[in-house]
């Protein structure tokens, strides 16, 4: 821990002089008229500004190198430019033109700053901003919106999200590119992070090993942190949020400033939900949270480089929906006094970009730590145990001129699973687990309408633990010391038939290690007794994914099919036995898989009918096992269905918008051994919402009905079913956003 704090702190104190570096110009439509209040960003080194009211914009003192500029504006097609810089002032103007589509965004999970056309794999991408009028409680039903991507959950605070059906330690979530850990191995643990300070998601269907590694077989989410402010801002925004189904209340405030060289923010927040009301009105006992939030970060910008640092704190209490709970709880509550588990979990990162001449270098660490307590009755600790990780990677990248793009890199972890207190369940041993990886990616532009993106990667891992028990007692659980080594890589091709037609094919080879708990496991988690095998295998993928995308000015259409072959694929299945106490025993086992499956989705804006929105998404996806059998938590497919008017100006209203939605979640009549067939429904959401101008600032305010009808359903993936409880019902939300500004430079030039 010394020394990533000394590590930190010679980056952030690493400072050399360059020739000057400027970037200038103007934003203007078709007509030449100015745009004021365009934003341009240079994603490489987290710096925007605004253009003025003639349109014009500036950036000083900026590194050598290749820089991505991204101009957008609402309204208009975002445009991105690529520059070299070497020493001298460039003048950079750009003609911003209308469209009634969303265009084209840059994304950076890929492991490049580039546009989703360029992408071998479309990376989805979700703004969090749009969706803060469609208020939830739970953050993971936001990313279900992308089709392909689903959520297991356990009520309205535990869920994990779902990818072409894989999940938990076979997909790897990263908080602002920082590998998140955080004892994601079970369904029974949330997610972890809040939607505020997040401006996007970036989200990766498909094997991603080749730039992090194990456990991301089935890809990646990425949530990317909140802009900085424009510089010679300072400003902030109020958040409330009110659920009526949970009783629930969120409250979230933030600030953040930027001057030429510095930028600071912090954000906190708090959660509140009671015991979420089923379809029909009866409510679920203890499915209550609890959460509270800190978000900090801290920066500069010189010629020399970026350099961060991210502080993130996150605790909650999250009541555990299981029988024993049942007949304690008599009423609807939103404190958790028994049957509850609380995660604490601390993330302090730093992410630093160095540029010399043409190349940069990325040199990123970062430390978390994670709490976990499972209570019983009143102040009875069962099982509490603590993660502590310590990821570090530097990435070289080597250009070759504006057309192709090399990186290579190191990354490791290491990381220590400890027993505190010696509590009366050990659910998992002491153990340690180090990591090493090398890699080498190309990105190369063959043509104008053709680009390749191939690699290859090494990985090696070693997982120690210590002897736990006495010998031939049941719960006794042998030292182990596994090592493991693996190659993966992939290859990949974005070919542009025409302006208005791409192409996309990718095959990916990728693995997983078996992680901690499939190995040792041996003792009772929640509602089950379940045992792990010290003998498994790694898992090995083969994945091949082909997707297209068609987009006119008023109509984008996006098919994507792939088809995923596992070698040795882990899961945990019933035995049919059942301990003394008759709690059923489930022991993880391995086979060869196949899934499966595809998404589709149309977007479409009527010409003469310009404000109106109407989109429509499907996702299908199987899961079989080689004997023949399905895997588990494989979601239903689904169909969903938008439509949605929005007016620029209307009345005293600005941005003013209502929009009706229809899901759709077919039967489910391929379940896994240990599930039964789940019925079709269909939910119906309404929201409303505008931005009324208060004193030169716009306040957001929507009010939504979520599952209207109040439908009594259940979900594939709910492990509510195992106990015959319904998902959530009806529920009526409102939010409210009060942005305010605290400095404004330009106020106070003379």
């Amino acid at each position: 821990m010394k020394k990533f704090f000394i590590v930190c702190a010679m980056i952030l104190l690493y400072h050399t002089v360059n020739a000057q570096n400027n970037i200038k110009g103007k934003v203007t439509d078709i007509n030449n008229l100015p745009i004021p209040g365009a934003t341009v960003f240079l994603p490489e080194i987290n710096k925007g500004t605004i253009s003025d009211e003639s349109g014009a914009y500036e950036f000083v003192n900026l590194p050598n190198g290749n820089i991505t500029l991204q101009f957008s504006y609402i309204g208009y097609t975002n445009s991105t430019k690529k520059v070299i810089l070497a020493g001298k002032t460039i003048t950079l103007d750009v003609i911003l033109q209308y469209t009634a589509i969303e265009s084209e965004e840059i994304v950076i999970t890929g492991g490049f700053s580039s546009t989703q056309h360029e992408n071998v794999v479309k990376i989805e991408k979700l703004m969090i901003n749009p969706f803060e009028l469609k208020a939830t409680p739970n953050f993971t039903e936001m990313l279900t919106k992308t089709p392909g991507v689903d959520m297991i959950s356990k009520g309205s605070g535990v869920s994990k999200p779902v990818i072409r059906g894989l999940s938990m330690n076979d997909i790897l979530v990263l908080n602002n590119g920082v590998r998140f850990e955080n004892y994601q191995y079970s369904s029974h643990h949330p997610l972890g992070i809040d939607e505020f300070g997040i401006d996007e998601v970036e989200i990766i269907k498909g094997p991603a090993s080749l730039l992090y590694g194990s456990d991301a077989i089935g890809g990646v989410i990425n949530f990317i942190k909140e802009k900085p402010a424009p510089v010679g801002i300072v400003m902030g925004d109020y958040n409330m949020q009110l659920f009526s189904n949970t009783l629930g209340m969120t409250n979230n405030l933030g600030i953040k400033g930027t001057s030429e060289k510095m930028f600071a923010g912090i954000r906190v927040g708090q959660k509140t939900n009671s015991d979420f009301l089923q379809g029909g009105g009866k409510f679920v006992p203890n499915s209550r949270f609890n959460e509270l939030s800190l978000k900090s970060n801290l920066g500069f910008t010189t010629k020399a480089g970026t350099f961060k640092l991210y502080f993130d704190h996150n605790k909650q209490n999250l009541g555990l929906v299981e029988e024993e709970a049942f007949g304690e709880i008599n009423e609807q509550g939103r404190e958790t006094k028994i049957f509850y588990q609380q995660l604490k979990t601390n993330l302090l990162s730093s992410q630093n970009k160095l540029y010399f001449r043409k190349m940069k270098v990325d040199v990123n660490a970062a430390f978390q730590n994670t709490g976990l307590i499972h209570f019983g009755e009143a102040d009875m600790i069962e099982i509490q145990m603590n993660l502590s990780t310590i990821t570090y990677e530097t990435k070289l990248h080597l250009p070759v001129g504006l057309r192709s793009e090399y990186i290579f890199g190191f990354q490791g972890m290491n990381q220590t699973n400890t027993n505190m207190n010696n509590r009366e369940t050990k659910l998992l041993p002491d153990a340690t687990i180090n990591n090493a990886s090398v890699f080498g990616v190309l990105q190369q532009t063959i043509t104008s309408k053709l680009t390749l993106q191939t690699g290859i990667r090494y990985d090696a891992k070693s997982l120690t633990t210590i002897e736990l028990g006495e010998i031939n007692a049941n719960d006794y659980r042998p030292a182990l010391d596994k090592k493991y080594g693996s190659f993966s890589g992939s290859a990949g091709i974005t070919y542009n038939v025409n302006e208005k037609l791409l192409v996309r094919t990718n095959f990916a080879a990728a693995y997983r290690t078996p992680n901690l708990a499939e190995l040792t496991s041996n003792g009772q988690h929640e509602t089950r007794y379940e045992v792990g095998d010290e003998n498994l295998k790694p898992e090995n993928t083969l994945e091949f994914d082909i997707s297209s995308h068609y987009h006119i000015d008023n109509l984008t259409i996006d098919l994507a099919g792939f088809y995923n072959s596992i070698n040795q694929y882990i899961f945990i299945d019933p035995t049919g036995d059942t301990t003394t106490s008759g709690i059923p025993v489930y022991r993880y086992r391995q086979q060869d898989a196949t899934i499966y499956g595809g998404e589709a989705g149309i977007h479409f804006h009527p010409v003469a009918l310009n404000w109106m929105h109407i989109a429509t998404t499907f996702a299908t996806v199987t899961g079989i096992q080689k004997d023949g059998d399905y895997l588990p938590f494989i979601p239903a497919n689904k169909l969903n269905f938008e439509i949605s008017a929005q007016k620029n100006e209307l009345s005293f209203m600005h941005d003013a918008f209502v929009s009706l939605n229809l899901t759709t979640a077919f039967k489910q009549n391929h379940p896994a051994t240990d599930e039964s067939p789940t019925d079709s429904y269909s939910l119906f959401d309404i929201s409303i919402g505008a931005k009324i101008k208060v004193v030169n600032h716009f306040i957001s305010i929507g009010l939504s009905a979520t599952n209207l009808f109040d439908v009594k359903y259940i979900d594939h993936l709910s492990t509510l079913k195992e106990v015959n409880l319904n998902n959530q019902g009806r529920s009526f939300n409102v939010s409210l956003k009060v942005p305010f500004e605290v400095y404004n430079r330009t106020n106070h030039i003379n």
